[in-house]
């Protein structure tokens, strides 16, 4: 039994991110984890205390509430990474 061959992938090939994508990608995960943090300090994914997931919802919440930052950031979010980008960009 022969195993077929795995094609080589030169470096070269791959698509090459700039400097300023890297950037904005990093400064738009800081706002995100930002905007998580204010969410859960403002009590978003708290599990109610009626009729509520138990411990199992209380372990999971986390994702959501980062889930929803990265959406808010998607959609514009609040001004942070663009600020951020400015201010990496500057050094």
């Amino acid at each position: 039994m022969t195993v077929p061959a795995v094609p080589s992938v030169s470096v070269q090939n791959l698509p090459q991110i700039s400097q300023d994508e890297k950037l904005r990608d990093v400064s738009k995960q800081l706002e995100a984890t930002f905007l998580a943090e204010m969410l859960k300090s403002a009590g978003f994914g708290q599990t109610p205390n009626a009729f509520g997931g138990g411990s199992s919802e209380d372990q999971f919440s986390s994702f959501l509430v980062q889930a929803q930052a990265e959406k808010m950031v998607e959609a514009g979010g609040i001004g942070l990474a663009e600020q951020i980008f400015n201010a990496l960009k500057e050094k």
